[in-house]
């Protein structure tokens, strides 16, 4: 019997271990994986100075809680405000736990302020995470059924509509919440010149703007953010997925303004940013920018798309190829059930963004000949169900 809570909806696959950009099954099989732990393993598997700087965290101390200082949170802390240009963190361990905190930091900034603002906007198609509170952030319904009653709160607009999101404004907003790049939903990109408009607006009418880049942070889009590329600074962001490289972490920043609604004991976390899980993150960090990862980003990314169109010309039923940097997808007219079970009979791990469009999260570090080992396997498998 199996006592793991049926949850997931899992592929017939078992791993046991991993190398790099492949896996292994528990036959021996080996496949290029292109999921990356849903866009987690940044620097794939088994990473030598991970693994390194890992195991010498866990000899020395992996747990201490946040009743003391703890000298990798304040590097880590350091290190992401300095990157991002905002002036506090706050760490957990997830993506809907820094989302959680996100919410709660903007409604207790207008609550510090005697405002009775509290509604937050987010978009169609978002995902925001499983809490009651980010699932009800959440744009899709089919996550939401039979969860009510639901915390009131919050209003969805199409993305990319500016004036939807502006007739949505009122006496009540209290932010607007955006990822810059829809993974879950679909792999549907919020365009630069929406994000400087949707900054505008928030700076006219004193809001905050929130930005989701759990999936889309720590490089995955070709920068180290992905709002870096709308030329736009957030009020909060969250971070988490890949930030740690594969160990559990998330991150909160806020501008210091804002950060200071949160005091002792108006929020917390057992586990949030402690020695073992800031070591990965500062190892993840290290790594990325001094070895030109997102040069790697970029340049995989173009050679990635540009083998993703020519497939498109050659198989009717793929439609637009669209993303950013390591987060590709490619829109289907059919289910992309059949073509994710046969590209993983050929020796390559993809995933979906909804029914019809397929997802690709290699590690940032993948190599040219392993993009092109992936194409490969992609075209037969779509040679067998397109």
């Amino acid at each position: 019997m199996n006592a793991v809570m049926n949850t997931y909806a899992r592929f017939p696959l078992t791993l046991v271990r991993g190398a790099g950009t492949r896996v292994w099954d528990d036959a021996g099989n080996a496949y290029l994986d292109f999921i990356s732990g849903i866009a987690v393993n940044t620097l794939g598997h088994a990473h030598p100075k991970l693994t390194a700087a890992l195991s010498a965290q866990a000899g020395t101390m992996l747990h201490c809680s946040n009743l003391f200082h703890i000298p990798t949170q304040q590097q880590l802390a350091a290190r992401l405000t300095q990157l991002s240009g905002l002036e506090r963190a706050f760490f957990c361990n997830s993506g809907a736990e820094a989302n959680e905190a996100a919410i709660k930091l903007a409604r207790k900034y207008f609550y510090d302020q005697g405002s009775t603002r509290r509604t937050i906007i987010t978009a169609h198609q978002s995902f925001h995470g499983r809490t009651l509170l980010t699932l009800t952030a959440t744009g899709q319904e089919k996550v939401k059924t039979g969860f009510d009653p639901l915390p009131p709160g919050f209003i969805h607009v199409p993305l990319n509509d500016i004036e939807a999101l502006k007739q949505s404004v009122n006496e009540h907003t209290a932010a607007i919440l955006l990822e810059p790049l829809q993974g879950e939903g679909g792999v549907n990109l919020a365009d630069a010149e929406y994000l400087q408009a949707v900054r505008r607006l928030c700076d006219e009418h004193g809001l905050l703007l929130l930005l989701d880049e759990v999936q889309t942070g720590i490089g995955r889009c070709g920068t180290m953010f992905a709002f870096e590329q709308a030329g736009i600074v957030p009020d909060i962001l969250t971070l988490a997925k890949g930030l740690g490289g594969g160990v559990p972490i998330g991150a909160m920043l806020a501008r210091e303004g804002v950060a200071t609604s949160f005091g002792p004991g108006s929020h917390g976390s057992t586990f949030g940013g402690n020695p073992l899980s800031c070591t990965a993150a500062l190892t993840v960090l290290d790594e990325i920018e001094t070895t030109a990862l997102l040069d790697n980003v970029r340049a995989r990314s173009a050679q990635l798309r540009s083998g993703l169109t020519a497939m498109a010309a050659r198989f009717p039923g793929m439609g637009d190829i669209r993303g950013q940097g390591l987060l590709i997808g490619a829109s289907l007219n059919v289910d992309v059930a059949p073509l994710i079970a046969a590209a993983r009979a050929a020796g390559l791990l993809v995933l979906a963004a909804g029914p019809q469009v397929l997802r690709l999260l290699p590690p940032l570090n993948v190599s040219e000949a392993e993009v092109d080992e992936a194409l490969q396997k992609l075209a037969t498998a779509m040679e067998n169900t397109l």
